[in-house]
């Protein structure tokens, strides 16, 4: 085995050697510590063998080395890093478990109890990821670039969890497309808070900061006030999180003294990069930013399958409501239900095309095959329209996109002028089944302190910024909104709560 035959990523370690990799609550690893200990874990899974032969090997560890030393060891060994996290249900760990047949568990200490029972149940070994490094390098097997890498498993909001399988080519398009258009180097430090199992976490901070040389600083999970010290500190240059973490970060910064207030915003004007992503970043939440940093935050559009598609720019106009284009290497096509290119401004659905995109869904063929259209289009079931240069996402074919009198209104686009309501905090919209219409526009709103807000006054509000289609037919108040750990609203959920007692438009006359 040479230095050539080793994953992409550990073999940019060992080029980056000393230089500081990780920091976070299981302390400071330099490049070379982290894959010297990973390939003492790799020894430990291969135990005598030569190749783990694209075994899948489950990853529970909080975010930090020994996570890194796990991933790694995994793909040196010749296995599919399968990540699961500590907020997953037992139930969840199941499915995944037993969806994708892993062979091995490496898991750290303090979630061994939980997991390690349920993994000896059914045959799967464990590993610590408390193992130290060897004394020498174990004999690793030799790895194809088309060989699979990683296992993703999708959120769920529209249906049971897919395993999203990457190739180790995959991971290493998707980081080179990032590392070009956000000009990654080695002195950037990221500071990280979000989840190790969504691509979000795993390839845009991570795998991103990690291929570059720079340093990846994890927080030990997010707390606003930590993380406006770190990012006024001087000392970090990129952060990414979902629109939910600023929207938590800009509540801090409401709380805090002027002092601080003045403290946080000048540190953060300092960074180089803000990126938003995993769910729609509301206009409001854009704005309130801008003015508390100095920043507008770079919003992107990918999936689980794709990794990141579409970007607004690094340098240049980055506009309120639009993903901006096309990431190098990417291609897209917007379609009719036809199959057939749309017309400029012309809402279709978004196909995209590139040596990011998957593999397969594991273990499910036809699923993989439906997926995509002639030519390796994927079809990525989100309709988008192009205007004036840049690409804007108007939701889910099926969640997002309202079907009503022979209008297709986008729930995203009404959600956008519903939060501009002077009483309305948060908000989802969504399609019921309607008599009438076919379907109607439902909205669910979190109100600000003790505001009341009825449909009719609601649709008296709306009617000057929203065409008839598009204004709320039924209406529902609720604390809060359910949202899984990337900041999504799980809008299945929201239906149940309109069974009963809701408060409607009048019939269609």
């Amino acid at each position: 085995m040479t230095a050539a035959d080793l994953p992409a990523l550990v073999r940019r370690a060992l080029v980056f050697g000393n230089r500081l990799a990780v920091a976070g609550p299981d302390g400071d690893w330099t490049y070379a510590s982290l894959a010297a200990r990973g390939a003492r874990l790799a020894g430990l899974l291969l135990d005598g063998h030569r190749d783990l032969e694209e075994a899948r090997v489950a990853l529970l560890a909080p975010p930090g080395a020994g996570y890194v030393a796990g991933q790694w060891g995994t793909w040196m060994a010749g296995g599919v890093s399968l990540p699961l996290s500590p907020q997953q249900t037992r139930s969840e760990w199941e499915h995944i478990l037993a969806d994708s047949r892993a062979s091995d568990v490496i898991v750290a200490p303090e979630y061994a109890e939980a997991l390690g029972p349920l993994a000896s149940a059914r045959g799967i070994r464990v590993t610590s990821t408390a193992a130290g490094p060897p004394a020498s390098w174990p004999p690793l097997p030799c790895l194809a670039r088309g060989r699979r890498a990683l296992m993703l498993y999708t959120s769920g909001t529209t249906s049971r969890p897919k395993g999203v399988v990457l190739t180790h080519a995959n991971l290493e398009a998707q980081v080179e497309c990032l590392t070009d258009a956000w000009e990654w180097r080695t002195d950037d430090r990221a500071l990280h808070v979000l989840p190790l199992s969504h691509t979000h976490g795993v390839i845009n901070i991570l795998a991103c900061a990690l291929w570059n040389g720079a340093t990846c600083e994890f927080a030990g999970g997010f707390d606003a006030a930590h993380a406006w010290r770190r990012l006024a500190s001087g000392a970090i240059t990129v952060f990414m999180a979902v629109p939910t973490i600023y929207s938590r970060l800009i509540a801090a910064w409401r709380e805090a003294p002027p002092k601080t207030r003045a403290e946080w915003s000048a540190g953060a004007a300092g960074l180089r990069l803000f990126v938003s992503g995993s769910a729609a970043l509301p206009v409001p939440v854009l704005e309130e930013w801008r003015a508390i940093a100095g920043h507008t935050l770079l919003e992107r559009y990918g999936m689980t399958e794709t990794g990141m598609a579409l970007s607004n720019p690094l340098r240049g106009e980055r506009r309120p409501g639009f993903v901006g284009l096309p990431l190098p290497g990417v291609e897209v096509r917007l379609v009719d239900e036809a199959g057939q290119d749309v017309a400029a401004g012309v809402p279709g659905e978004l196909l995209v095309r590139g040596p990011g995109v998957f593999l397969e869904y594991w273990g499910l063929s036809d699923a993989t095959a439906a997926a995509f259209a002639e030519d390796g289009w994927f079809r990525t079931g989100d309709v988008a329209a192009c205007e004036r240069g840049a690409f804007r996402i108007l939701g889910r074919l099926s969640v997002d996109i309202i079907k009503t009198g022979g209008e297709k209104v986008s729930a995203l686009e009404v959600e956008s002028v519903l939060r501009d309501h002077p009483d309305i905090a948060d908000c989802a919209v969504l399609a019921l089944p309607d008599a009438d219409w076919g379907e109607c526009v439902a909205a669910v709103v979190v109100l600000r302190g003790p505001a009341r807000l009825t449909l009719p006054d609601l649709r008296e509000w709306g009617r000057v910024r929203l065409s008839g289609p598009k204004l709320p037919r039924r209406l529902r108040t609720v604390s809060s909104l359910p949202r899984n750990a990337m900041g999504k609203v799980v809008k299945p959920e929201l239906v149940r709560i309109f069974e009963g007692g809701v408060e409607s438009a009048p019939r269609l006359q």
